[in-house]
């Protein structure tokens, strides 16, 4: 805008210009602020479908039930179905709801290689198919916890605890799970710059059912073979189910210098990080229940013709001994 423009402009018409702007800018503010978008939501006549790999972790569970919740609230029908930790029924299920045509289909977590093609399949039979935790091409949107940013931080919070040098055990059994492989490269990613930090090999593996029992007895074979004090500074997990085995595991073996560091806030781990006896050092809280609710919001947004991102981020919050009430009542966990 040059001069000679401005000088044509009197006090009373610029007034009248930045009113109208203000009014251009806030009917935009308003019309994309969160709140008001979500008191239109509605799932009314809508039939949902939600898939589950399992429902046996808190995380999990939180997720499943936040996700019929929320469709009932928005007044549609959910068709929940649970496998139960088993690839074969989580199949059969996703052909079920498939052959059922919901108006939309939520998948949360599963093996992308097992999911993937029958996510596909919805796609194809014109089936709208959103995810939670589950990195794949053909989910129109994906509610998942920044991975990256939880990876980053859960490591540089090891690194730190442990100046910066020694042995790590670590679990990696789920790397086809994609939050789990986002969160072990952020951990590889962080330690490549600490020399001195050395992940010890062979990687142990983390399984399910049975997981804290088989993370006790694979963590005590560890420290008979690392008998001194000081030959393992910490053991990661990409979740915390593993950690709290770990955890179990030190304590009993009287090897408590050695931390604990795992993601997903499950109650039970929250309480030995409180624990200022415990190894249990860190462990990243997500907020499950948000998850699922966002999941079928967004679900609610994309029926009613509005655009989603790739991603919908709910933040996540490190839990340390430093912080773990207020993080404990933030997540609503006595």
């Amino acid at each position: 805008m040059n001069n000679k423009f401005l000088g044509g402009l009197n006090r009373r018409n610029l007034l009248k210009l930045t009113a109208a702007a203000g009014a251009v800018a806030g009917a935009g503010l308003l019309a994309s602020h969160p709140a008001f978008a979500e008191e239109a939501l509605s799932l009314k006549g809508k039939r949902i479908g939600i898939s589950t790999a399992g429902t046996d972790h808190f995380f999990d569970l939180q997720a499943y039930n936040a996700q019929i919740e929320e469709v009932k609230r928005l007044g549609g029908e959910p068709i929940a179905v649970d496998a139960g930790r088993n690839d074969g029924k989580l199949v059969s299920q996703l052909q079920t709801l498939i052959a059922q045509k919901p108006d939309a289909i939520v998948q949360l977590l599963g093996t992308v290689s097992v999911i993937d093609p029958w996510l596909k399949k919805a796609r194809d039979a014109g089936i709208p198919v959103l995810t939670i935790d589950v990195g794949t091409t053909n989910s129109i949107n994906n509610s998942t916890s920044d991975n990256w940013a939880i990876g980053k931080d859960l490591a540089l919070q090891l690194v730190s605890d442990i100046g910066g040098e020694g042995n790590i055990v670590v679990f990696n059994g789920f790397y086809g799970v994609t939050p789990c492989a986002i969160r072990y490269d952020q951990l590889v990613n962080v330690i490549k710059y600490f020399p001195k930090v050395q992940i010890v090999q062979p990687e142990l593996r983390d399984v399910i059912p049975n997981t804290v029992q088989a993370a006790f007895t694979q963590i005590t074979a560890i420290l008979n073979k690392y008998p001194e004090k000081g030959s393992i500074k910490a053991i990661w997990s990409a979740w915390d189910i593993p950690q709290l085995g770990a955890t179990q595991a030190l304590t009993a073996a009287g090897r408590t210098e050695i931390k604990t560091y795992g993601v997903d806030g499950s109650p039970e781990v929250l309480q030995l990080i409180a624990d200022p006896n415990s190894p249990a050092a860190a462990d990243v809280a997500q907020q499950p229940a948000e998850l699922g609710r966002t999941a079928i919001r967004n679900v609610a947004k994309l029926l009613a013709g509005g655009a989603l991102p790739r991603e919908t981020y709910v933040p996540a919050l490190l839990a340390n001994k430093e912080n773990v009430g207020e993080i404990s009542r933030k997540l609503g966990i006595g």
